[in-house]
């Protein structure tokens, strides 16, 4: 009888298991948003596949596609560390230097088409549908004279993420 007893007691604990459990609901009675956790083995395919969206937009756009280009990137990925020191997302790094002084800093022989930033806990491909609703970068996603970008992020611990584009000339 214990017998009995204690495998009908393992069935029911394991069939609670399986219950779906109902998420975790903001103010708003929205489901509250989780974190997009980043590994760093991630980094090529985030990067492609951001390049990947925006050529595509690009291209159903009439624009040319643009390349990936590892000195933007760079430049990018300092930024979005940098916006994480000061904890606000702006276009201007802590020493005051601007997307241009980036670029030149690190060696880009082309001109700045623009910037794009992002304070988020939302993926890549959610930051760029979020800039594609917004006129002004959305602007600097399709621009004309873009040949080249630039996409990195620093994440927080808290899974906080600062986004950075960059199109370069």
């Amino acid at each position: 009888m214990l017998r009995i007893l204690s495998v009908l007691l393992a069935i029911a604990v394991g069939i609670s298991a399986c219950a779906p459990t109902a998420p975790k609901m903001g103010a708003d009675g929205k489901p509250l948003p989780k974190a997009y956790r980043i590994n760093r083995s991630d980094t090529g395919k985030i990067q492609f596949r951001m390049l990947d969206s925006v050529n595509a937009l690009r291209q159903a756009s009439g624009h040319a596609a643009v390349a990936l280009n590892p000195q933007l990137n760079a430049a990018a990925a300092t930024h979005s560390r940098d916006m994480s020191v000061q904890n606000r997302p702006w276009h201007f790094g802590s020493d005051g230097s601007s997307p241009i002084d980036r670029i030149t800093r690190v060696g880009y022989p082309g001109k700045l088409v623009g910037e794009t930033i992002s304070e988020t806990y939302e993926s890549e491909l959610e930051t760029l549908a979020a800039w594609m609703d917004q006129p002004d970068t959305r602007r600097v996603i399709l621009d004309d004279d873009a040949r080249n970008m630039g996409f990195a992020w620093f994440q927080e611990r808290g899974g906080k993420i600062w986004w950075t584009l960059v199109m370069g000339e």
